[in-house]
């Protein structure tokens, strides 16, 4: 499903963000992304959504590998993957209805199919009530699951989540991660980047630990902190 290999990211300021990745990512699992900021977290995730180039080693997304596809294909990369962001980024003029739509829209889906499936999205999330109302009319987790709803609306294989509970209290986070829960269950493909403690010992997953741009643990079903220091 996802594959780095001997995967390095170097930036022109000098800053060595990545060096050495490998990381064997199957289909259907759920993966915690863990370490302090500036480990090289965020730039794991920029390289997967095409937002970076390595500068060594292989990403492959699907069994192809994406490491130095033309700019025109990168579009036809990112439909596999679904993003969720911890400031949600939805669209203020648009109600929580056309923010999904809008998702299906820019690929080109018809019509019908939009009127089809935004509805059993929103259901799925529990935010049928809530199609016609704006983001100022949200709550932090009804803007986050609406940010979800979006981020799955055309079925995306792989969902990465950065920091979806980070401006949440802890209760709507809880009700966050079920959500995230059931979509994994359906057979979707999850790599959730948190500084959450509480929820990753909790949900008992496979956690891959970060820290100065290497993997320093990489555990199924391990806690947050283990061997990771200054966490």
């Amino acid at each position: 499903m996802i594959k780095f290999t001997n995967t390095g990211k170097e930036y022109k300021n000098g800053v060595k963000a990545l060096s050495n990745i490998n990381l064997n990512i199957k289909k259907g699992e759920f993966v915690f992304i863990v370490g302090p900021s500036g480990a090289g977290k965020s730039t794991l995730i920029k390289l997967l959504l095409k937002e970076e180039d390595p500068t060594e080693g292989k990403i492959y997304l699907n069994d192809m590998d994406i490491t130095k596809v033309k700019n025109r294909r990168i579009p036809f990369i990112r439909r596999n993957i679904g993003v969720v962001f911890q400031d949600f980024r939805l669209l203020p003029n648009k109600t929580v209805y056309e923010n999904v739509a809008f998702a299906m829209e820019i690929i080109g889906a018809h019509p019908k199919e939009i009127r089809r499936r935004v509805p059993m999205i929103l259901s799925m999330v529990d935010l049928s009530k809530k199609a016609d109302c704006y983001p100022d009319q949200l709550s932090g987790g009804e803007h986050q699951r609406v940010s979800i709803a979006r981020s799955i609306v055309n079925n995306p294989p792989v969902l990465i989540a950065d920091e979806p509970t980070g401006n949440l209290d802890p209760e709507t986070a809880w009700e966050i991660m079920k959500v995230l829960r059931e979509i994994n269950r359906r057979g979707t493909t999850i790599l959730m980047a948190t500084h959450a403690k509480d929820i990753v010992d909790s949900m008992k997953k496979r956690v891959v630990a970060i820290e100065a741009g290497k993997v320093v643990r990489d555990e199924e079903k391990g806690g947050y902190e283990n061997e990771v220091s200054n966490i």
